[in-house]
């Protein structure tokens, strides 16, 4: 009596004989009384034989084979099940390629008989309907679709974005690494048969809940970058500038945290407080208001106009002082007698002497060296080395020209701060 083969032209996808152990190639024997598991053997061992346990050699059997048609005279079974692996495994329509992974059937008979006996067949119609919808009803639980509104961008593989997005893959919803990547190989050699002891088959069993929790946890991992739109990461940067600089420290502390509460309810935390900061803000200038004997806002606005004005003459007469000081430290470098004399190029100033100046104890040698060669004093350096260190730690990377942006001072010091933050390690080039 002749049978389907249960299992493909692949004999590293076959149990091994029972007899010799080899593995099994078509036509094979399967025992029609033993089982399961079922009790397969190669021909050889089947003309000697072979008994082992509880079978015997006079049992009835059956022979395992697929050399028969079945929807097509000109088709054996083996070439309609190979014919459905081409197709998966190039994809529907690649009929060249999968010609030439059958290597059996031509490009035209593989569109041919595909189309006739798989898409336009009616007997399977209503089948493929009821998987599909079984399929939808269960998708929600097993994959993690991207809605239309929210698909992110396709860059190319091992780009820049590529990278930035962990090897997403849009088209199938899925990374190039998963988390814990090779789960699947401890369970590439355990094979569930009927001579386990009891020990044994409670190990595999243990063996195989371990993966399941470990596939929980991909999934889990899944569903936080999913729900919370990490996938494209300069998109949720850019969301995140919106708030004032306290409130994106605060955002950065509490990322940690954005896995335990849903997305709307972390969203909601982050904007409650940003809310706050905007309320205190206001409840100070209000309170500055109301210290200055202003009591309408029409005073108000004649008063942020005036003090705008005064920080302008404030930062002006700080700049004219400086340049000043500067004048004076130059003169003070020249020797006796060169005074007359016309100056040939631009000299530069002495270093800043740093004693007693706020901040000193917090630098290193390096640090203070630096700030004396720049004449910049501390308190300055330690606030822009702090902006430098915040953006690039956002970034991944920091340009000269996202520097100059940051910090308005001259270009010069600029440059000798950034070059020595390179140097030292601080921060890295973009």
């Amino acid at each position: 009596m002749e049978r389907l083969a249960s299992f493909g032209n692949d004999p590293f996808d076959k149990p091994p004989c029972r007899g010799c152990s080899s593995y099994l190639t078509e036509p094979y024997v399967k025992c029609a009384e033993c089982g399961p598991p079922p009790f397969l053997l190669c021909l050889q061992c089947f003309t000697r034989g072979f008994e082992y346990k509880k079978h015997q050699s006079d049992h009835t059997y059956e022979i395992m084979t697929s050399d028969f048609p079945v929807l097509d005279p000109n088709w054996t079974a083996q070439e309609e099940m190979s014919l459905l692996e081409a197709v998966m495994d190039c994809g529907f329509g690649n009929w060249q390629d999968v010609a030439n992974q059958m290597c059996t059937k031509s490009k035209e008979e593989c569109e041919k008989h595909y189309m006739k006996h798989f898409i336009n067949n009616p007997l399977f119609a209503s089948t493929l309907l009821n998987l599909k919808q079984a399929e939808e009803a269960q998708h929600n639980e097993t994959a993690i679709p991207f809605q239309s509104a929210d698909d992110p961008p396709r860059p190319t593989f091992d780009s820049l974005l590529s990278r930035d997005m962990a090897g997403y893959m849009p088209a199938r919803a899925d990374f190039v690494e998963e988390f814990d990547n090779y789960a699947e190989w401890d369970l590439r050699d355990i094979d569930f048969v009927e001579d386990d002891s009891d020990i044994l088959h409670a190990l595999k069993i243990a063996v195989v809940d371990i993966y399941h929790s470990r596939l929980k946890e991909r999934q889990r991992r899944k569903k936080i970058i999913r729900d919370h739109g990490l996938i494209n990461l300069r998109k949720f940067q850019i969301l995140e500038r919106r708030y004032p600089k306290e409130v994106q420290d605060l955002y950065e502390t509490m990322r940690r945290f954005a896995r335990i509460l849903g997305p709307v309810e972390h969203d909601k935390f982050i904007e409650s407080h940003a809310l706050e900061f905007e309320l205190r803000r206001e409840i100070k200038r209000l309170q500055e208001y109301r210290a200055a004997g202003i009591t309408n806002f029409c005073s108000a606005r004649t008063y942020d106009h005036l003090k705008k004005s005064r920080d302008e003459e404030r930062l002006k007469r700080t700049m004219l002082s400086e340049v000043l000081q500067y004048i004076q430290d130059s003169s003070a470098s020249l020797p006796q007698g060169r005074f007359l004399s016309r100056p040939t190029g631009r000299r530069s100033a002495p270093p800043l002497n740093l004693t007693g100046l706020p901040g000193t104890e917090k630098l290193n040698e390096k640090e203070k060296e630096l700030c004396q060669m720049v004449r910049l004093v501390p308190g300055a350096y330690l606030e822009y080395k702090a902006a430098l260190v915040n953006e690039c730690n956002k970034q991944g990377g920091l340009r000269l020209a996202q520097a100059r942006a940051l910090i308005k001072i001259d270009v010069n010091k600029t440059r000798k701060i950034y070059d020595f933050l390179i140097r030292e390690g601080y921060i890295t080039k973009a």
